[in-house]
């Protein structure tokens, strides 16, 4: 017997899936930005609930799987330099680069330690004046910050031995891009909370505004995102395009200017290349001249043979929605999680994993 909160959910569920049904009475895309919320949609089963008019898609959200083969090459470049200690977290271990991974360096014999945050890495590199630490900052808006904190607390301590790595990206230059492609179909967006928790409503006014499409900040409970999807879905039924925000009870409207500080003190906007999307202009975060001894990059050059990427392997089109995983001749078969070709099934927030893990896509192919 359900209790009253599951019933109160229950309840809530079926109407928001009602009203997409009576709302939606066309084909429509809607692209769920974060990695987050295609595998909270996986473990929720919300594909099945929806109707049928209506289609998920999974966008450029993991911040591991748009990190392109030349950014690991010259990861594992690094790491193969004897006085050289490789700080990172656990996904970016088994992403394939060209022609290694992080994981076949470390099992070689290369220095390469897991940090769950990156502050982690300061006390290996006070722990090891000998050495250099290079922390391989990967992610979005989300965790910008907290490496720009680390670089700031490094100076702070006097480390003269700590260097990032940044392939830092800003999400709502990469949507931007998304809809300067033909071959991308889009109807709504449903925007991750996360990275939404840092940059504010603003950002993302340019998909109503210039494309006028409806975007809608989420939050990640399953009933965050059925709502989500019924706020997308008002808005397509009335032809109106703005960005509302479901996750109120996290993101305020102006965002954390606090953390976006941090953020800006060490970083300076760079155009950067993403797996599948190419060069995106103003899309990754480099660090500024001000903490440029902390750029490993310009303070330890090295050279690093051109990157190539695997000819069958189609995560791009994943990353920009184009197609589903099952339609990847490799996807269940010589690509699984634990022999990935590609880093869609590497990660824990990459679509492939999630398909697969959450049944394969067998539901809906």
């Amino acid at each position: 017997m359900l209790n009253n909160r599951q019933e109160t959910m229950r309840q809530a569920a079926a109407f928001f899936t009602g009203e997409i049904d009576r709302l939606i009475t066309k084909p429509v895309r809607l692209m769920e930005v974060c990695g987050t919320h295609t595998v909270a949609i996986f473990r929720a089963g919300i594909r099945q609930l929806l109707p049928p008019q209506v289609e998920l898609v999974s966008g450029p959200g993991c911040p591991v799987c748009v990190t392109p083969n030349d950014y690991l090459d010259t990861a594992v470049a690094y790491s193969r330099l004897p006085d050289v200690i490789i700080t990172t977290f656990g996904d970016m271990l088994r992403v394939p680069g060209s022609a290694s991974s992080l994981a076949a360096e470390k099992a070689a014999g290369s220095d390469i330690r897991i940090v769950y945050s990156p502050l982690e890495s300061l006390d290996i590199a006070a722990a090891h004046p000998e050495k250099k630490i290079i922390f391989l900052a990967v992610g979005f808006e989300t965790t910008a910050p907290l490496a720009a904190a680390t670089v700031l607390e490094a100076e702070r301590r006097g480390l003269a031995n700590f260097y990032v790595l940044s392939a830092h990206k800003l999400v709502p230059p990469a949507l931007s891009a998304l809809l300067a492609d033909r071959e991308v179909r889009v109807d709504g967006f449903l925007l991750p909370g996360n990275v939404s928790a840092m940059i504010g409503e603003q950002p993302y006014c340019f998909l109503a505004e210039k494309y006028h499409l409806p975007g809608v900040i989420a939050g990640f409970d399953p009933l965050d995102i059925l709502q989500s999807v019924y706020m997308l879905a008002r808005q397509i039924h009335a032809s109106t395009a703005i960005v509302e925000n479901q996750y109120r009870r996290i993101v305020r409207h102006e965002g954390n200017p606090a953390a976006r500080q941090v953020l800006t003190q060490v970083y300076e906007t760079v155009d950067a290349a993403w797996r599948g999307m190419g060069v995106i202009p103003a899309s990754g975060l480099g660090v500024n001249d001000r903490y440029r001894r902390f750029n490993a990059l310009a303070a330890l050059p090295l050279q690093v043979e051109k990157a190539s990427e695997q000819a069958a392997c189609r995560c791009g089109e994943v990353l920009r929605g184009i197609i589903k995983p099952a339609d990847c001749l490799l996807f269940g078969k010589a690509c699984v999680p634990e022999h990935p070709v590609g880093s869609c099934m590497v990660s824990v927030e990459g679509t492939c994993a999630a398909w697969y893990k959450y049944g394969a896509g067998k539901w809906q192919v």
